[in-house]
């Protein structure tokens, strides 16, 4: 079954064209992160990137398999428009996430299912999962700046310099790497997940 003129290729290019806006969106927070000082949140900002990259390519490939080369998927979609400081870039990335994960790639698998492509449908809900994991984790760490516990908890943790790799164990990280001089912003949580 061929994909054009359908409801789902419209889909799948929106879908790949928001996924591309917010990868540039989430490069641009994390340059923003680290100028805010968080450090943790600017590699998660980054990372989070990589990932939309792979969701935008999954979306891509299925469009690529029916269409030619030089034909194009006419859309119109609204995208956010937000850079700002660490909260905002948060709160927007939160709200983001929580559209796609909730509402668009449900609803999105929802057609494909109807339309005959189970394939392309059950990719939406896995990548749902993705982003309702990324919206978790947004939600996790505006809490921390807003209860500042980014770099402070009231128990004795471990804190992991990002730089040099130090270890500290404290209620707080060091305002300066004693291993490496960096600033208390390249700390944050040791946790081993190995």
């Amino acid at each position: 079954m061929s994909l054009k003129g359908t409801k789902t290729a419209n889909n799948l290019m929106i879908s790949m064209a928001g996924e591309a806006q917010a990868t540039f969106r989430y490069n641009l927070a994390a340059k923003q992160a680290k100028a805010d000082g968080y450090v943790q949140i600017q590699n998660i900002f980054a990372e989070t990137a990589r990932n939309e990259v792979e969701h935008g390519k999954r979306f891509y490939k299925f469009l690529r398999e029916d269409f030619e080369p030089d034909e194009a998927v006419n859309v119109n979609w609204d995208y956010p428009v937000t850079y700002a400081n660490t909260v905002e870039n948060l709160k927007s990335a939160i709200n983001g996430e929580h559209g796609e994960a909730n509402e668009m790639y449900p609803e999105f698998a929802d057609v494909a299912e109807e339309e005959g492509f189970p394939e392309i449908a059950y990719v939406w809900r896995e990548i749902a999962e993705v982003e309702e994991a990324h919206e978790t984790r947004f939600r996790k760490l505006l809490a921390n700046i807003e209860n500042d516990r980014v770099f402070k908890r009231d128990e004795e943790v471990l804190w992991k310099c990002n730089n040099c790799g130090y270890i500290h164990k404290g209620k707080s990280a060091p305002n300066v790497c004693p291993a490496c001089a960096h600033k208390q912003e390249y700390f944050e949580l040791f946790v081993e997940t190995y």
